[in-house]
């Protein structure tokens, strides 16, 4: 392991600019202009493996490729699959960048371009670990298969028909993402659960065409004043969820995990106010980390109706819809809600409307096991890595390829962030630290010498 700390201290200029090179492309995966940047994309991911002397493939798809990769050269060792992404979101808007969104610059102790954080840098340190152990020692303790798509940004269409058509070659013990954060700036955290996610869109049909509220109002049903009401009914006062048997299957918070979370260093104010206002609201008797990673929510994502232009326009609206997911837990079944989301608003549906409920994506929650030896592995691993334990934490977000995972292949996962949550993901600005992209890169490979010694 010492010479493999000594390639990486010795090549940390070269893993920069490694990173750089990958970041110049623009592998924007919703953008058809960009389809030939992304094959580049992939095809410098697939090159980068094969230069480390991993078998690879270039997988097509009806999208975008995918990447595998495999060394299995490690007999009896454990098996690790390692997931990424390299594809990007779109950069707009481009007037709010300070250098350019695919011309790298180093400037503040950070690296800032699209994918810096989300997911070229936190996936290229797995890639240029493995490459330091075959460099540096010829072999690997582990045995590791690649999977790095080009369709996450996307919604990742064609990553479960693959996965499922190479379920036996696919099979691991343990599977390793980064794609999440860290707690906060040297705080760096093990990810153990996510919530899972419903979605769906609302659509009330009223009259055949907007009316004269004048010469109609008061005899005909307004469609956006009885949708108001349908989602004033998905909350009591209390911020409990109406939906029929919606906390019917919910994982409860065990007394040890709100005892970690409460000795987090978190100042609820603080919280507050960096996102712009004053108090908070919830469900009744959870703190808002609580509610934020281990209860389930439902939120109105967007809504329309009715004129929207300047000026007062005096209509009664032939329609009113909504955009609205639910945030789900361990154990919730988001099919089964979503079935009960739609019977609960079909039962609340005036006269006079029609409901159209259309059933979008869900995916259910995530929990691993703290205590299993690959969440020690990883914990020992950072610890050395980042010169401090990290902390455990959950996510409020959603992974849907972390149920994938579990359901086609019964493995589980181990998602171990790099980035912080204020690097702009998604938003101008993007970035990631450069210290952080260099630990990464070493507790990754540290990782692969724990695993190694558990079998």
């Amino acid at each position: 392991m010492q010479t493999v700390t000594q390639f990486l201290q010795a090549h940390q200029t070269e893993a920069l600019e490694t990173l750089k090179a990958l970041l110049r492309i623009p592998s924007v995966s919703a953008i058809t202009a960009h389809k030939p940047d992304v094959r580049r994309a992939a095809e410098f991911v697939r090159e980068q493996l094969a230069s480390a002397g991993l078998t690879t493939e270039l997988v097509e798809t009806d999208g975008h490729p995918i990447v595998y990769a495999e060394w299995l050269k490690a007999g009896d060792a454990p098996t690790v699959l390692i997931y990424g992404h390299y594809d990007v979101q779109p950069p707009d808007p481009l007037d709010k960048w300070v250098t350019p969104p695919f011309e790298p610059d180093v400037r503040d102790g950070c690296l800032w371009a699209r994918g810096a954080t989300d997911d070229k840098g936190q996936m290229l340190t797995h890639v240029l670990s493995v490459a330091a152990w075959l460099k540096a020692e010829g072999r690997l303790l582990i045995n590791v298969k690649f999977v790095i798509e080009g369709e996450e940004e996307v919604g990742s269409e064609n990553l479960d028909k693959f996965l499922a058509a190479r379920r036996d070659q696919l099979r691991s013990d343990i599977a390793v993402i980064s794609d999440t954060s860290q707690y906060a700036p040297n705080i760096p955290a093990i990810t153990y659960g996510l919530r899972g996610i419903l979605a769906c869109e609302v659509r009330l049909h009223g009259p055949k065409q907007d009316l004269h509220s004048g010469i109609f109002g008061g005899a005909i049903t307004n469609p956006a004043n009885a949708l108001t009401r349908l989602i004033a009914s998905l909350h009591d006062a209390h911020g409990r969820v109406q939906i029929p048997g919606f906390y019917d299957d919910v994982l409860p918070l065990a007394a040890a995990e709100r005892a970690s979370f409460a000795a987090l260093p978190f100042k609820e104010a603080d919280f507050f106010a960096s996102v712009g206002v004053t108090a908070g609201w919830g469900e009744e008797g959870f703190t808002s980390t609580e509610r934020r990673w281990a209860r389930p929510t439902c939120d109105v994502n967007g809504l329309a109706a009715g004129y929207q232009g300047e000026g007062p326009k005096t209509i009664i609206p032939a329609w009113a819809s909504a955009k609205i997911t639910c945030r789900l837990v361990p154990d919730q079944d988001p099919h089964k809600l979503l079935k009960s989301l739609g019977q609960f608003l079909q039962a609340q549906t005036p006269p006079g409307c029609r409901l159209e409920f259309a059933e979008q994506h869900g995916c259910p929650g995530f929990v691993a096991d703290r205590n299993s030896p690959f969440m020690e592995a990883a914990n020992a691993a950072i610890r050395e890595a980042f010169g401090v334990a990290p902390v455990m934490i959950r996510e409020g977000g959603s992974i849907p390829v972390v149920g994938t995972l579990k359901e086609l292949l019964g493995v589980d996962t181990l998602l171990l962030g790099w980035g912080q949550n204020t690097d702009n993901l998604h938003s101008p600005n993007e970035h990631i630290s450069v210290a952080d992209f260099h630990r990464g890169i070493l507790a990754s490979a540290l990782l692969w010498k724990e695993i190694g010694s558990k079998r």
